[in-house]
């Protein structure tokens, strides 16, 4: 099940990759970022709520004043960095900007599972993932700044 999962991110992370590629172009092509996207987000939003009528529940609408407020603002942070990504790749390209993506989700994923933040499974930091961590941060400064 670990594998299957394991390839299951790898896959979001190729998807990922490929719609805030997109995201970018829309915004490239109309020279205005947040314009293209305000347009993906609403096509977003309108996804969204196709898919969760898919699951209605009409007690969540009960629930949802047990979810401390902190954690509803991840829809705007979600708006911002999608906005932040497709402003930034036309300008330092989409290797570049996905490999220091990937190094800051790295360490940060690492801190949250070694203190079991947001829900994480504990998986404390060893020397090893550090190492690791720090060759990934390396590659990415390499990718970056090589020319």
């Amino acid at each position: 099940m670990k594998i299957f999962l394991s390839l299951l991110m790898l896959l979001i992370g190729v998807v990922l990759t490929l719609h805030l590629a997109m995201n970018a172009q829309v915004g490239a092509i109309l020279k205005n970022a947040k314009m293209g996207n305000a347009i993906f987000w609403t096509i977003g939003g309108v996804a969204a709520l196709l898919i969760g009528a898919t699951g209605w529940d009409s007690s969540v609408f009960d629930r949802i004043k047990h979810v401390p407020l902190w954690l509803l603002t991840a829809g705007v942070m979600g708006a911002a960095l999608v906005f932040g990504i497709a402003w930034v790749i036309p300008k330092i390209g989409a290797g570049p900007a996905f490999v220091l993506m990937i190094a800051g989700q790295v360490v940060t994923g690492m801190l949250f599972s070694h203190f079991g933040m947001l829900g994480s499974p504990v998986e404390p930091v060893s020397y090893v993932k550090i190492t690791g961590a720090l060759l990934l941060v390396a590659g990415a400064c390499i990718v970056t700044f090589a020319k």
